[in-house]
């Protein structure tokens, strides 16, 4: 299904105490559809002004909200949760036309998130604390508490989930959160952020604040804001990483990724192919567990004809969206020229894949597979974050993990295979932070975290489940003494 055309450009303003507002600086970017090129929004280009607003009604409300029982905050998001069901429908219908991905994908993207917020909602009954008695009439506790003003900072490609890997989390401890959209996608947040409103959220307690990298920076900058999420390309995360920890602040930074999935001769034929295709096409390529590089462990012939044919059979614009912008597709269409002319074989050209009708003027690229890539090559080492999948071919399983364990990134590695001693070799072995078995696109759900290793990821834990309940909150430990006793301690 494709996205519907809006009746007229919607301006995404920012919202901060409690309503909208547009930015003081006046200024607005456009918003053009991946699908067509046309014009469907106009976001605002904020300052550091705006952050300072934002800072400020946060910062105000953040006390009274973290009084507030957890009891009775998690009300609040149980109305959330309802309101986003009801709205499913509009909320992919935005997501879908701004980032380029199917509307059936959009849906499945507010749904993960949903999964996210309803583990938020789960904290009133995870978190109880602890009490032990230490000494003879000295008991200590522990609690956790929120840290006050938090914020996150997320990229194009999910823009309901990514961020929800954040706010429920932080805001169900207790926290107040100012998110900064990817100013590609603004429409949602803004949904979002009226949905918030409507399930009775308190004035300041979630903030919207658009705008590109001076807006990042003032949030950073800002010396209310306690903590930092961050998810996009590994340049900017370890930018992000260091200018935050080096104020002093707590950081969780999401880098790229350059997934491996390890073919086993004795995989499996239809769902290695259907896992495979699957992984490398969905969302058009552009999701940090996609599947970038197929590594096939002997003769593996069979079983590649049909993740070719598979992909082959996917029809851009139903079951496929488009490239994010013209800037993406045409350094993707280099990326493909630049394995062909180094001898790589194209197995299938997406290049050259029929265009949809009524999208002709979008950013379109269909699945594309390069076989005989070398490991050293830009298509075995980047991430292009398109529909491209690099083969290497390896004689030994030895040798595949060997491939697995130079990859610069960590983010999933997946085996496809029928001999469980395999699998658990390769899950053993691989330096990935989500691994996967016969499954390609490892996302682990709800209470299980998401997070990646080496250059995926910049900070301590993981952004959602346990680690993330870690990262927004701080344990303060309670040492409590009424009486004297007749003994005597260190304590006494």
């Amino acid at each position: 299904m494709t996205p519907r055309k809006p009746t007229q450009p919607i301006v995404s303003n920012n919202y901060i105490g409690g309503e909208f507002r547009a930015p003081q600086t006046g200024a607005f970017a456009p918003v053009h559809s991946p699908y067509d090129g046309e014009l469907v929004g106009q976001v605002a280009m904020s300052d550091a002004r705006d952050v300072a607003a934002a800072v400020a009604a946060a910062h105000a409300a953040a006390p009274k909200w973290a009084a507030t029982p957890i009891k009775e905050r998690s009300l609040v998001l149980f109305r959330m949760r309802e309101l986003m069901l009801v709205n499913l429908d509009a909320l992919a219908h935005v997501a879908a036309r701004e980032s380029g991905k199917t509307v059936g994908e959009a849906q499945a993207e507010v749904l993960k998130g949903i999964e996210v917020l309803e583990f938020a909602l789960s904290m009133q009954n995870l978190d109880a604390g602890g009490a032990m008695e230490v000494s003879r009439g000295v008991i200590c506790t522990t609690r956790r508490a929120p840290l006050g003003v938090v914020a996150g900072i997320v990229p194009f490609n999910f823009p309901v989930m990514v961020p929800m890997w954040m706010y429920p989390i932080a805001i169900a401890a207790g926290n107040a959160f100012i998110l900064k959209p990817s100013d590609r996608v603004p429409t949602a947040s803004t949904l979002i952020a009226q949905l918030w409103s409507d399930a009775g959220l308190p004035a300041g307690i979630f903030s919207v604040v658009h705008g590109d990298g001076a807006v990042v920076n003032a949030i950073i900058d800002h010396p209310h804001v306690e903590a930092v999420a961050f998810v996009g390309s590994t340049p900017v995360a370890k930018l992000v990483y260091q200018r935050t920890t080096a104020l002093g602040k707590r950081a969780l930074a999401l880098g790229g990724a350059k997934n491996h999935i390890i073919l086993a001769p004795d995989a499996d034929p239809a769902i290695a192919a259907a896992g495979i295709a699957d992984s490398f096409t969905g969302c058009a390529g552009q999701r940090c567990m996609a599947a970038s590089l197929l590594v096939a462990v002997g003769p593996c012939e069979s079983i590649i004809d049909a993740i070719v044919e598979r992909a082959a059979s996917i029809h851009l614009g139903e079951q496929m969206g488009a490239i994010i912008t013209p800037a993406s597709l045409t350094r993707l269409q280099a990326a493909i020229a630049e394995a062909q002319e180094h001898g790589a074989l194209l197995r299938l050209d997406g290049r050259s894949a029929p265009l949809p009708a009524e999208f002709a003027g979008g950013n379109w690229l269909g699945p594309t597979i390069i076989d005989g890539v070398t490991p050293a090559s830009r298509a075995a080492t980047e991430e292009l974050f398109g529909p491209v999948l690099s083969i290497v071919r390896v004689p030994t399983l030895e040798a595949a993990l060997a491939l697995e364990g130079q990859n610069a990134y960590g983010n999933a590695t997946s085996v496809f295979t029928q001999s469980g001693a395999v699998a658990q070799k390769v899950a053993e072995a691989s330096t990935s932070g989500m691994i996967g078995v016969n499954i390609g696109v490892p996302v682990p759900r709800e209470p299980f975290s998401f997070g990646g290793t080496k250059q995926s990821r910049f900070g301590h834990g993981d952004i959602t489940g346990q680690a993330g309940i870690e990262f927004w909150t701080t344990v303060k430990k309670i040492t409590t003494k009424w009486t004297l006793q007749p003994d005597s301690s260190w304590m006494s």
